[in-house]
């Protein structure tokens, strides 16, 4: 189970990613998701904590039923 929980991550960043890009490039804050633009390092990007947080557990069901 720690293993795909593992495994869900990666997907899970990656949506989180595409997700809050798409939204907060047109100006929205998403409501809930709360999408805000971070900026680490001079890497400027969007991101919402709630969206990774889905997204991984969602990843991390899909992961862990092929299991």
């Amino acid at each position: 189970m720690e293993m795909s929980f593992v495994k869900a991550l990666v997907p899970g960043l990656l949506l989180t990613l595409v997700v809050a890009t798409i939204i907060g490039s047109n100006g929205s804050a998403g409501g809930f998701l709360n999408i805000h633009h971070q900026a680490i390092s001079g890497n400027q990007f969007y991101w919402s904590w709630p969206l990774f947080v889905g997204s991984t557990g969602l990843t991390w069901g899909l992961f862990w039923m092929m299991e």
